[in-house]
């Protein structure tokens, strides 16, 4: 047959189940209801966010940052009913690549598929190093100290030298003199040290053989985690409370909203990980009426967690001391509960491991269900004839996590992960409206509800532009101190912002599309405008890469271009 040249061929519902369904590649167990996929949601978004990143939101912004969870999670919501919607329309995996090959097209599904490696298997690198340091802390609580050149990553090592080079010990932290040090006398190959981070790369190897083995097993170490996960959350939150001095919570927002935001990062990575229910719609007993519950429900209860624990933390201590990386543990250090911290050491270590468990099932999926459009190579899409999973993309994916976990810093990983989810979020939240405009939601047996915004879009974006001007001089300002270039380099995606809200008014108007999926488009989109721009570039690198694969294979070797 001759190919189609689009790059925006699209793929039915229809095509999408047959293909799922067709056995060419081998079948994946279906095992899970809808408490299994509350329990694995829980377990990917309760992870290294909450154990881990907390701590440097709480720093940045003060007691404030529990509002910030609760913006982020109301954007969360609204795409997570947009995930809903189609997971119930498209039970099959793939998460957002297979919605955007529905809405529009195989270009943006490819791209989009790229992005989710970047959510999925570059956040399991953070996941694995927030794993390595509880996992060391707890062994110190044993009397066991594992030598520093096994524990950390090279580029840490080094800028902590260098710092000690400059400006002398005393204006090291504890953490970084231990860097230093460490890069001095750890062994070394004629002048360069050898200093990996061995821990998360063995803990990568041992999940990586348990997701290997299957589902049901995968399923069963997850649920047994995630109860332990919840009763330490529970504890820290209860015990927590007698030691709160109110006094700790003022002022609320010492940074002002600025500081409060540049939490986003790493508050939005607490919440990564409700969409990777998605990955699993194959190995559901009834995904179209498990999922959708399975999605609010996960958000709902760890939102709650999430307000509650940021609350007693900064009130146990003082926001300036949170910049650590295991700030549940280090709180009640703090206030002479050695007792307490060790337990949550000890309990950190197996609850981060769940969230590394849930990642590490969905990325091989996602590369699975690529392989089967003939997007990626054949191998990916091979089904364990006796574990029933797919075999080889699971363990590509533990070489993809496990080798950069060895050697890199968490930071990096962190900002990187979220410009990823962002752009995956707005595509599937603007995939709903496509679904709505061409009446392929009758299809959904859930949908998002409607709201018409018809008017109200464009009578928000009005209403926004007018409180811009009478209130925010301050903003109006700082614009106006820009040259061409820094407003080019900081700005742009704010610029985009407004654009994509005048636009999305104006279809609004013509097309009477829903506020709701609307607004997680908006929301998702003013969060990344918070995002580093040194981000965004690395992105526009990785989506380049991403292309050139697309073309040079993807592009010539679609099943749906073939069968057109």
């Amino acid at each position: 047959m001759k190919q189609n040249s689009s790059l925006f061929r699209k793929k039915t519902v229809d095509q999408i189940l047959k293909d799922a369904h067709s056995g060419e590649h081998g079948s994946l167990a279906k095992i899970l209801g809808v408490r299994d996929l509350v329990s694995l949601g829980i377990a990917a978004i309760v992870g290294a966010g909450i154990f881990s990143t907390i701590g440097l939101a709480s720093y940045n912004g003060g007691p404030a940052v529990s509002l910030l969870f609760v913006f982020t999670a109301i954007a969360c919501i609204f795409t997570a009913l947009s995930y809903a919607q189609f997971a119930s329309t498209v039970p099959v995996s793939g998460s957002a690549y297979t919605y955007a090959y529905v809405a529009f097209g195989e270009l943006f599904a490819w791209i989009i598929g790229w992005a989710l490696i970047l959510e999925y298997a570059v956040s399991n690198m953070v996941v694995a190093i927030s794993w390595s340091e509880y996992f060391v802390s707890m062994l110190k609580g044993f009397g066991i100290t594992m030598p520093g050149w096994l524990t950390m990553n090279q580029e840490s090592a080094s800028e902590a030298f260098q710092k000690l080079q400059t400006l002398g010990a005393a204006e090291l932290s504890a953490y970084e003199r231990l860097a230093a040090a460490t890069f001095e006398t750890a062994p070394r190959i004629g002048d360069f040290p050898i200093i990996l981070n061995l821990p998360a790369g063995l803990v990568t190897l041992f999940i990586t053989a348990l997701v290997y083995i299957g589902i049901r097993e995968s399923r069963t170490a997850s649920n047994i985690m995630v109860v332990l996960k919840i009763g330490v959350v529970l504890l820290v939150i209860f015990a927590g409370a007698f030691y709160v001095k109110p006094e700790n919570w003022t002022p609320f927002a010492p940074n002002g909203v600025k500081g409060v935001l540049s939490g986003v990062a790493a508050v939005f990575f607490a919440f990564i990980g409700f969409d990777s229910i998605s990955t699993t719609a194959e190995e559901c007993k009834d995904p179209q009426r498990d999922m959708p519950k399975a999605m609010i429900y996960c958000l709902i209860i760890c939102t709650v967690l999430y307000v509650l624990i940021t609350l007693v933390l900064t009130g146990m201590v003082n926001y300036k001391e949170l910049r650590v990386s295991d700030p549940l543990a280090f709180v009640f250090q703090k206030n002479g509960l050695d007792f307490m911290a060790g337990v949550i050491s000890i309990s950190s270590v197996i609850a981060i491991t769940s969230a590394l468990l849930v990642y590490q099932l969905g990325q091989p999926r996602i590369w699975m269900t690529m392989s089967r459009d003939g997007l990626l190579w054949k191998k990916f899409s091979k089904i364990h004839p006796r574990y029933q999973t797919p075999s080889f993309a699971t363990i590509i994916t533990g070489l993809v996590v496990g080798i950069p976990a060895l050697f890199f810093k968490m930071d990096f990983f962190v900002d990187l992960t979220s410009v990823g989810t962002f752009f995956a979020f707005i595509l599937v939240c603007a995939g709903v409206l496509y679904l709505d405009h061409h009446g392929i939601s009758a299809q959904s047996k859930f949908r998002v509800p409607y709201l018409n915004g018809k008017y109200l879009v464009g009578l928000l974006f009005i209403l926004a532009i007018a409180g811009l001007l009478l209130y925010g001089q301050s903003v109006i300002l700082e614009w106006e101190a820009l040259t061409v270039s820094e407003i080019v380099e900081h700005k742009l995606l704010t610029i985009v912002f407004w654009i994509v809200w005048a636009i999305l008014s104006i279809m609004s108007f013509k097309y009477d599309f829903s506020i709701l999926p609307v607004a997680g488009i908006l929301t998702n989109l003013y969060l990344m405008t918070e995002l580093g721009s040194s981000n965004w570039l690395i992105f526009a690198i990785w989506l380049a890469i991403g292309l050139v694969i697309y073309f040079c294979y993807g592009y010539r070797k679609s099943k749906l271009a073939n069968q057109q």
